[in-house]
């Protein structure tokens, strides 16, 4: 299923795309998507549906794909060509951050660039939703807590996250420097979340084109390696790394400014598209 919300922004109702891609309403069958609607029970649930049944939705504003998220949490430095082009070395365990979760958007929403920013950059990124609570679980288990994927944009503010004191959260939670969307793919539609193609492009021009298989750290392990240090829980999102092309690895660098167009991609996944608006 491709499950997403519509609507305009804290107002968004839950929906299916069906398979003539029209967008259905799930109002009756549920308050959101999150909570037990991820469920592995919600699931069953909403595919034992006849998507034809279902009121159809006129199109319009696509929000966040899931509600609820208590914890956005990425993994740096996942892609070993992406570290060697920022100048950095693979870890020997994942690097964890956190994204503040005023940061979400809708996948077609505007970004604002932060007051102050000079160095605003793009990374497109697999995110993982969780779809049940998961804590200690096994590399074996992991994906049985996963409630599917979709398409992350970890935007960032360079000058924000490495060259002031302190960690990398702020220069990763401005508002809106986390669309995610257009859907949340359940996992039974994603054969391989290690084999999907992933792209950005920046006003027309192609920055990163990628693979989720050249992963450091793969889905399966990154589920299982968080639920050691903390519990994660349904709506959870995980972002899982980019690959190379991000403008702080050009030769010279390359930052966005107001006015540029950023859309991105990845296979199965659907895309995103978004203005980027000085923040006044």
């Amino acid at each position: 299923m491709k499950l997403m919300r519509v609507g305009e922004l804290g107002h968004e109702k839950p929906a299916l795309l069906d398979s003539d891609g029209k967008i259905r309403d799930l109002s009756a069958h549920a308050s959101d998507i999150g909570g037990d609607a991820i469920s592995p029970e919600g699931l069953s649930k909403l595919k034992a549906l006849d998507p034809r049944s279902l009121p159809e939705v006129a199109s319009g504003r696509i929000g966040a794909c899931v509600a609820g998220t208590g914890k956005f949490i990425c993994i740096g430095l996942n892609f070993s060509d992406h570290a060697a082009e920022t100048g950095a070395t693979v870890p020997p365990e994942p690097v964890i951050f956190m994204k503040a979760t005023s940061a979400i958007a809708g996948p077609n929403d505007n970004v604002l660039i932060p007051r102050g920013s000079e160095k605003t950059d793009w990374e497109v990124e697999l995110g993982v939703v969780i779809g049940k609570t998961a804590k200690y679980v096994s590399e074996a288990d992991a994906l049985d807590y996963v409630a599917g994927y979709c398409v992350s944009h970890d935007v960032s503010e360079r000058a924000f996250q490495t060259e002031r004191a302190g960690q990398w959260t702020k220069g990763k939670s401005c508002d809106t420097f986390g669309p995610i969307g257009p859907w949340l793919v359940t996992k039974d539609e994603i054969a391989d979340p290690q084999n999907l193609g992933m792209w950005l492009k920046v006003n027309g021009e192609t920055m990163q084109n990628g693979s989720s298989k050249t992963m450091v750290y793969g889905v399966a392990f990154i589920v299982s390696y968080l639920s050691q240090f903390m519990s994660l829980h349904p709506g959870d999102v995980i972002s899982t790394g980019t690959p190379p092309g991000v403008g702080m690895g050009m030769k010279p660098q390359r930052f966005l400014k107001a006015g540029d167009v950023v859309e991105l991609g990845i296979e199965g996944l659907g895309t995103q598209k978004q203005t980027f608006l000085a923040d006044r």
